[in-house]
Formats: structure tokens, sequence, C-alpha cells
């Protein structure tokens, strides 16, 4: 395993860690976490194999892990506070819109749509990965997919005291 090779997969483990933990420093702690474990473990990387698909596999498991070993706290989830968020009707909104509805899918759903579509890995490879057969990831993925257009499409609830947002229909 040459250095080079892991430093060009780094902003791809970057992009997939943030998106799978919703936090910029929990997704550095995971690419390190990564990477460690990729350093202690380098004995198992083929030669000659996708170094990409072992890195994300690898990223994927300690993901899980350390949700499983997480303890039982209570977690906010989003659905419990979208009524009193407030979202901005400005266009620049649209990542943290696209964000927030990401986070909004299942972790299965979520780990699929991810490497699938922003990290481009084919079904083959996400199925490796996520180590689950080549069926479930193609239907997670129309799920997932599904979903979030169904979340990026929702009207926002109506704020108490402003005046509703009128559309123009032609």
């Amino acid at each position: 395993m040459d250095r080079t090779q892991v430093v060009e997969q780094l902003p791809g483990l970057r992009r997939y860690a943030r998106v799978l933990t919703g936090d910029s420093w929990a997704a550095d702690d995971l690419v390190q976490d990564t990477l460690e474990r990729a350093c202690s473990k380098w004995r198992l990387w083929r030669s000659g194999s996708d170094l990409r698909a072992w890195l994300f596999t690898l990223m994927h498991n300690l993901y899980l892990n350390q949700r499983r070993a997480m303890p039982s706290l209570q977690r906010l989830e989003l659905e419990d506070v979208q009524d009193t968020l407030q979202a901005s009707a400005r266009p620049s909104d649209d990542a943290l819109d696209l964000e927030r509805c990401l986070q909004r899918l299942p972790a299965e759903q979520r780990a699929v749509l991810l490497l699938v579509t922003l990290e481009d890995l084919s079904y083959e490879d996400t199925a490796r990965i996520l180590d689950i057969p080549m069926g479930t990831v193609m239907s997670r993925l129309s799920r997932a997919r599904s979903r979030l257009r169904a979340l990026m499409e929702r009207t926002p609830a109506p704020v108490p005291g402003q005046p509703p947002v009128l559309r123009r229909l032609k």
C-alpha cells in the first residue's frame, strides 16, 4: 500500500464520514480511526485489490461498531424538533436542506445512497462494503431516492406569527 494511494482516498472518506455522522468533528474522528485501523491492518489488504473499497469497508464497519457501543442515550431526532426549526427561503440553503434530508433517511438507506451516488461506487462494490446482497443494494437505493425526493419536495410548515408563503400557479 502506497501512502499516495491512501491520501487520494481522503476526500471521499471525508465526504462519506460527514454524511454518515452528520457532524464534522465526528466525521474527522471517524476518518482518523479508519486510517489508524488501515495502518494496523495493512497486511489484510490484498495488493492489487480495490484499496478504495477496502477503506470504505473499514470505515463503515467502524461506524457501525461505534454506534453499537454508544450508551443508549436519548437521541434528539430531527422529526422531534422539525416544527420548531425555522427554514430560510434563500436559495443558498438548498445544500443545508439536502443535508438535513439525508440525515432523516434510515442509516442503511443513507449509506447505500452515498456510496452509489456520491462516491460513484458500483452496486457490486457497495454490496461488498456493506456486506449485503446486491439486490438489497438496489432495493435500498430505490427507497432512499424516493424518500429523499419526498423529503426535498415537502413544503415547510407555516411559522406562527408570519404570513403564509404564497405560491404562484400558472
